[in-house]
C-alpha cells in the first residue's frame, strides 16, 4: 500500500493508518516539518524505517534526523540508483 501526505501532520496520521514498510519524507513541509513528524512516527513505532530527503544538506539536519531514528538521509538532487541502494540496504 502506498500513501502520500501533503504535510508533516498528515504524514504522521497516514503512518498510523497504513503502517508502511518504508517512509520517505522531506525535511521541509508545511504545518509540521519532517524532523518533528519523524520524531512522532518513531514514538508510534520505534522500528519504523524512515529515510529523510531534503535539499538542506547541512550536517546538523543529517545528525538530528539520524539521532531521531531515521535509517538514512539523502540530499536532493539525487539519482534514482542512490535511492534504490538506500532502500535495498534498509529492507535487506
Amino acid at each position: 500500500m502506498v500513501g502520500e501526505a501533503a504535510d508533516g501532520s498528515a504524514a504522521v496520521e497516514l503512518y498510523r493508518e497504513l503502517k508502511p514498510d518504508l517512509v520517505t519524507m522531506d525535511i521541509t513541509m508545511p504545518n509540521k516539518d519532517g524532523l518533528a513528524a519523524l520524531k512522532e512516527i518513531m514514538a508510534i513505532d520505534a522500528s519504523a524505517s524512515v529515510v529523510m530527503i531534503s535539499a538542506l544538506g547541512q550536517e546538523r539536519y543529517v545528525r538530528e534526523a539520524i539521532l531521531s531514528g531515521a535509517k538514512s538521509f539523502i540530499v536532493k538532487p539525487f539519482d534514482e540508483s542512490s535511492l534504490i541502494s538506500i532502500v535495498e540496504s534498509i529492507q535487506g
